[in-house]
């Protein structure tokens, strides 16, 4: 793509401070945009207020910038975007493609996360309800850049799925996809464990006649006991004064080929080599990678 053509993104959920899997996803996301010349938007999906942690949208703001990374614009709030989502409901909505349901989640358990279509003909009030689109029997596909083809049959496999919640919170499902449009995103770069959502959004996208990005889903690092690194597994926060040695570790993660002269560079100097020298095709072509592998 042509400078003036990509742009990428980094969305990070402030539930907690950004680690070393957020610095993989971040630094992808980063040099894929630069390396051609690209705009690098960064967004806060802050969609769910009490997992919020205190102060943490500050703390990822400042660990972005300790690690050297430089984003274009001003930093989008998905909170500021509420009555952007409530339109595209209602409209929704007004044309029958999506519905209200009531079902608690004691009522679906057993059905593995598919959605068995309980509500979808009963026309329940949208007070004190969940939002369900209505999704087709059809089988969505997309070719990851880096994990290669991959199809799901929405109906089988995942069922009507909630666009708003039943306490009043908006779904990521359909927040990403309203953003990245309305931001013209050309370019989604992040990690595996959200490679299965995607049809759920190529289908929205499709309904909603909007552009279908390109997709690059990086492998997610994983704990030796296999829970990925994240807010709720004890994963480390980031130190600022390790953004060096990190951002090394980060990008043999990637299959980036940094030499030893490296080292004792700083941030600043291994972004501009990193950017000069990305090669997405480098990228293990695996869904998941231990952490204790990367050591």
């Amino acid at each position: 793509m042509t400078s003036s053509a990509y742009i990428g993104r980094f969305a990070p959920t402030p539930s907690g401070f950004l680690h070393f899997g957020s610095l993989v996803a971040a630094l992808a996301s980063y040099l894929d945009a630069r390396a051609c010349g690209g705009r690098w938007l960064l967004r806060m999906e802050d969609l769910d207020p009490p997992r919020e942690a205190p102060g943490s949208q500050d703390a990822i703001l400042r660990t972005l910038e300790a690690y050297g990374f430089e984003w274009d614009g001003e930093m989008v709030r998905q909170s500021e975007r509420h009555a952007a989502y409530d339109a595209i409901i209602e409209r929704l909505l007004q044309h029958g493609l999506a519905y209200a349901c009531t079902c608690s989640r004691k009522q679906l358990e057993g059905n593995h996360g598919i959605y068995p279509g309980t509500c979808r003909n009963l026309q329940h009030a949208t007070h004190d309800a969940a939002i369900r689109l209505r999704v087709p029997e059809l089988e969505y596909h997309f070719v990851d850049r880096v994990q290669g083809k991959f199809r799901q049959q929405l109906g089988r496999e995942v069922g009507d799925f909630v666009i708003h919640r039943r306490d009043g919170l908006y779904a990521y499902q359909l927040a990403v996809v309203l953003d990245d449009a309305w931001q013209g995103v050309t370019d989604v770069v992040r990690g595996a464990d959200l490679l299965d959502s995607t049809p759920r959004q190529l289908y929205l996208q499709e309904l909603l006649g909007l552009a279908q990005p390109r997709y690059l889903h990086v492998p997610l690092i994983i704990q030796p006991d296999g829970h990925k690194l994240g807010k709720s597994y004890r994963s480390p926060p980031l130190p600022a004064d390790q953004a060096g040695p990190l951002l090394l570790r980060a990008l043999h993660t990637l299959g980036q080929q940094p030499s030893a002269e490296l080292d004792n560079c700083s941030a600043q100097e291994l972004l501009a080599w990193a950017i000069a020298h990305w090669d997405a095709t480098l990228i293990p072509r695996s869904r998941t990678l231990a952490e204790a592998q990367l050591r």
